[in-house]
């Protein structure tokens, strides 16, 4: 019987502890059964911890940009007005120093309203040297008057009439004043210039234009903008920044 119960004792034991394992087995299958619940949360919490980062990055990206904008933007302003002023130094020396050589006109600056509503004072009329024998009553000529100072006179014709040596005398009239002109005027030479256009306000332009002051500051201060322009647009560039073609091209290199 002693014999009996010492196998049995210690086969006893065996059993109970060999279950205990089990117990213990069964416990930690319910632990990693519980683990991977508590992951979900984990990614949670660390998704926004990410993407913070990257709005942190963004921030200042637009405060470094607002700098390079304002230089963008006056450099652009001083290329486009030393461009505008260079063309209007251009067109008014075509205007005024080339048009009349080859195309034969002339301008004169309308001072007085004697010829308003048509003509007013700051306005150009142009005119072109025409045959006395081809004007006619209704016509508007630019000519000497021949009283006071003999200025430049831009009036209608009223009537013409032939003078005893065979030249032609004309009267004429302001469309804004009452009555004729007090002179009989007669032309000298073939021609007498006619008008054909009227450019308005541009008289009062081309007479400051004329001024020293402004031809300086159209000779000079334009080409100085100019320059000063092209070289805020280089003095801008970062050559650090590369294009996006040339960034493309390293990328696909590296998945080949």
């Amino acid at each position: 019987m002693s014999a009996l119960t010492n196998i049995s004792g210690p086969a006893l034991n065996g059993r109970r502890s060999a279950a205990k394992p089990a117990k213990t087995s069964t416990t930690l299958e319910i632990d990693e059964a519980n683990q991977p619940a508590a992951a979900p949360t984990a990614t949670a919490v660390e998704t926004p911890a990410k993407a913070a980062p990257a709005i942190a990055a963004g921030s200042p990206a637009k405060t470094v940009a607002a700098p390079g904008a304002f230089r963008r933007i006056a450099a652009n302003t001083m290329k486009f007005l030393g461009f505008s002023m260079l063309a209007l130094a251009a067109l008014v020396f075509l205007f005024l120093a080339i048009g009349p050589r080859i195309l034969g006109y002339q301008t004169s600056t309308m001072l007085t309203g004697s010829m308003a509503p048509l003509i007013n004072p700051g306005d150009v009329v142009v005119t072109v040297p025409t045959p006395l024998t081809d004007i006619k009553v209704g016509d508007i000529i630019t000519y000497h008057i021949p009283v006071e100072d003999q200025r430049v006179e831009t009036h209608r014709i009223t009537e013409i009439t032939t003078t005893a040596d065979g030249g032609v005398a004309v009267q004429t009239k302001g469309d804004a004043n009452n009555g004729i002109d007090p002179w009989l005027a007669t032309l000298q030479g073939k021609t007498v210039d006619k008008q054909i256009a009227t450019i308005p306000y541009v008289g009062n332009a081309i007479r400051a234009l004329r001024e020293p002051l402004v031809l300086n500051i159209l000779m000079y201060g334009a080409p100085g903008i100019l320059v000063i322009g092209m070289l805020a647009s280089i003095w801008r560039r970062d050559p650090s920044k590369s294009t996006p073609e040339d960034a493309a091209q390293p990328q696909a290199a590296s998945h080949d």
